[in-house]
């Protein structure tokens, strides 16, 4: 039924598919705080909080295996039992509610007795798999079998232990259901954050097992995570499989750059090599969930990469040297004067660099600048000059607290899945309704599809449409104009407008104190930072070009590189950029340098190198800065402080670290966006995202992303031609 629902592209999926009660509550509640006593320990903590809170509130140190902070309670494993006063027999502490007054023993005989009879239960079917498996070294039932478990089982059946067949979950979940100790958390979190229902449990007792029940693979952007959340090593990664073990790694902090969240990840390295990608807790930006694009695509990394320079000789490319391929860049560059240089910067292209690139053709007298988009090279509908007008102004946490959202031209399941799983919640325990402006999409939600062409705005400025009244009667309204709107559509100065005015006729709930309700969603790494820098098209974009320096720019056609144009292209892979080129310049990936990214909301945060760059490739805006030597025009850095230094003179926001500032001016940069005397072309607002798997240079280059590419994203299309 999903399968046909998804086919007809009806907006409002049944409720049954959402898997989940809502809870129709706009406003938190504050609860009562009580008094508990842990091991003799007084805590207060707010009533109806789980034991297990409390326990660890007062330090005390609590096995489990089903309970989980983000997911809801399942009471599955029984592994951290505890003593109650006057309790019969010990509780489970994740399923019991605290009491004031309460006293608690969390490491007494019984206490402990208990728990090794529970292990004794799990390991009973547990394979001896432990030199084979994954998880080994990382093994949460490792761990606790150390403390809790026997040196011998006093289980014997005839018929041996209990084995189950493996599920085919799709590319990059590879299952071993045996290890299984049936804790559901994967079901839970497929359920209520990824809005994947197809998993869940079938059977009873010693028969239950999990999968999807009619054979099919876990469809969802946010799947990988169950690989985290498991336990045991039932459901752990198939591209990562059998390559290396968790104390072989060395471990780095650093950002994610396949889409504008920047989400928090660590980098799990071998010698030069990623091994794998995990994420991060950083509650303002992704919890502690990542997408599968940033968990998978790491193996891009490895394959297509630009090791030396390249110079074009006919219809080829030749080996060359920095000195020589500099030198001919230099060339080509005095050659073209004034705007008849150009900039492009791409989706990874990073603050230094860009700002490096910026000075240089300032220097050089050139004020011709586009990003790598199809508006890219015409100035754009929005007014950058105020922050607030193409920032995510709600953050991501906040995008929770909203009553009402409208999406215009926005398909946030593809564009930032983190952001999605937010709304999912905020759908499911808050009641939060939506309205959709553009493409009907499975958004893992329901919502009031308001139409597909960008006339259908009108319908809620003119109050016609019944959402309208929704938006007039909320307290917290959100409004998401996608970056595709600004960037992609022929309609772009319509809609801005449009939305701009709309958020303006609503300006006493848009704009509250600690509350701006209008957001631009970036989808691109590098773009706010393009924004904050000024690196944007103004009317000298639309001079004729001689010089193209394409920086990490790998969405350009040909109709944007004029004809007899020297183009240098300056990058990490070899991709459609490469091939316009007449030199290119191998750059470092996000996984090898430490650069400054600003994401989606305006939160300023650094990668940080974990492997070098390969062979001849270096930090890009050090290429940058050894061109301005030889074209004659020095830039007055050398160093990443001193570069940094400089960002900080353009705006101090891009040195203030994982901090979201707040502008003053919103409503003031809202009103300067209204333009009176535009009409609309009745354009269809369709998914900028074709493929979510395949948007950026390393996922196209990545043969894991090629094969969720074929099982999900080649499907879809399939399917969407059958239908019509």
């Amino acid at each position: 039924m999903l399968r046909v629902i998804r086919q007809t592209g009806v907006a409002r999926t049944p409720a049954m598919l959402n898997a989940g009660a809502r809870l129709f509550s706009a406003t938190s509640q504050t609860k009562e705080e009580v008094e508990v006593f842990i091991d003799g320990k007084s805590v207060m903590i707010e009533q109806g909080a789980a034991l297990i809170q409390a326990c660890e509130k007062a330090g005390a140190d609590i096995p489990r295996f089903c309970y989980h902070e983000r997911l809801s309670v399942a009471g599955n494993c029984r592994m951290c039992l505890v003593e109650v006063e006057r309790a019969p027999k010990p509780v489970a502490s994740c399923a019991y509610p605290v009491m004031p007054g309460m006293r608690v023993k969390t490491n007494s005989p019984l206490v402990h007795k208990a728990r090794e009879g529970v292990m004794e239960f799990l390991l009973y079917n547990h394979p001896l798999d432990c030199p084979v498996c994954d998880q080994g070294g990382e093994c949460d039932l490792q761990d606790q079998s150390m403390r809790y478990g026997s040196d011998r089982g006093r289980f014997t059946e005839p018929v041996g232990k209990r084995a189950v067949e493996d599920k085919n979950l799709g590319p990059l979940i590879k299952t071993e259901m045996t290890r299984c100790i049936q804790c559901t958390r994967c079901v839970r979190f497929a359920n209520e954050v990824a809005g994947a229902p197809e998993l869940g449990t079938s059977g009873r007792g010693n028969e239950m097992q999990i999968g999807t029940y009619i054979e099919k693979t876990l469809d969802s952007e946010m799947s990988g995570n169950v690989i985290d959340l498991c336990p045991v090593g039932a459901l752990t990664s198939k591209p990562y499989q059998m390559t290396s073990r968790p104390w072989e790694l060395k471990k780095y902090e650093t950002i994610d750059v396949s889409d504008a969240i920047g989400s928090n990840i660590r980098l799990d390295t071998r010698g030069v090599e990623v091994m794998r990608i995990l994420p991060r807790l950083n509650d303002q930006v992704n919890e502690e969930w990542i997408s599968d694009k940033t968990r998978f695509f790491y193996d891009g990394l490895k394959v297509q990469r630009l090791t030396t320079p390249l110079v074009r000789q006919g219809d080829r490319f030749v080996a060359s040297t920095w000195e020589t391929a500099l030198a001919r860049v230099s060339e080509a560059l005095t050659k073209a004067s004034g705007n008849s240089a150009k900039a492009i910067a791409g989706h990874l292209a990073d603050a230094e660099s860009m700002v490096a690139l910026k000075d240089l053709f300032n220097r050089h007298g050139s004020e011709n600048f586009a990003v790598d988009a199809p508006n890219g090279s015409k100035p754009l509908a929005v007014n950058a000059d105020f922050r607030s007008n193409y920032t995510f102004n709600s953050t991501l946490a906040g995008a929770e607290e909203a009553d009402v959202v409208l999406l215009i031209g926005s398909n946030p399941r593809h564009e930032a899945p983190i952001l999605n799983t937010r709304f999912r919640k905020a759908y499911l325990h808050n009641g939060q309704d939506f309205g959709v402006i553009g493409e009907a999409a499975d958004l893992s939600y329901e919502y009031e599809h308001i139409g597909t062409s960008s006339k259908s705005i009108q319908s809620l400025l003119d109050g016609t449409h019944p959402f309208a009244k929704r938006l007039a009667e909320a307290k917290k309204p959100l409004i998401l104009v996608g970056s595709g709107v600004i960037e992609n559509a022929k309609d772009s100065d319509y809609l801005l407008s449009k939305a701009s005015e709309l958020a303006n006729k609503y300006k006493n709930t848009v704009f509250q104190d600690n509350w701006n309700g209008f957001n631009v969603l970036q989808r691109a790494a590098g773009r706010t930072a393009a924004y904050e820098l000024g690196f944007l098209p103004s009317k000298a974009s639309l001079e004729p070009a001689k010089f193209v320096y394409l920086l990490n720019a790998d969405e350009v056609t040909s109709a944007d590189i004029p004809k007899d144009a020297f183009v240098v292209y300056q990058g990490h892979h070899g991709d459609v950029g490469a091939q316009y080129a007449d030199v290119v310049l191998p750059g470092s990936a996000f996984t090898e340098k430490n650069a400054t990214y600003v994401n989606t909301e305006g939160r300023t945060q650094i990668t940080r190198a974990g492997v070098n760059p390969p062979a001849a490739a270096r930090e890009d805006w050090k290429i940058i800065r050894a061109l301005s030597e030889i074209a004659g025009h020095t830039l007055p850095y050398d160093t990443l402080t001193s570069v940094r230094a400089r960002l900080s003179e353009i705006s101090p926001a891009l040195t203030r670290y994982d901090v979201v500032e707040v502008p003053s001016t919103a409503a003031l940069g809202l009103s300067s966006q209204v333009k009176s005397g535009l009409k609309s072309s009745g354009e269809v607002l369709s998914s900028v995202i074709k493929n979510f798997y395949q948007t950026d240079v390393i996922s196209r280059a990545s043969s894991t992303m090629a094969k969720c590419s074929k099982t999900w994203s080649n499907r879809e299309e399939e399917e969407k031609r059958t239908t019509t």
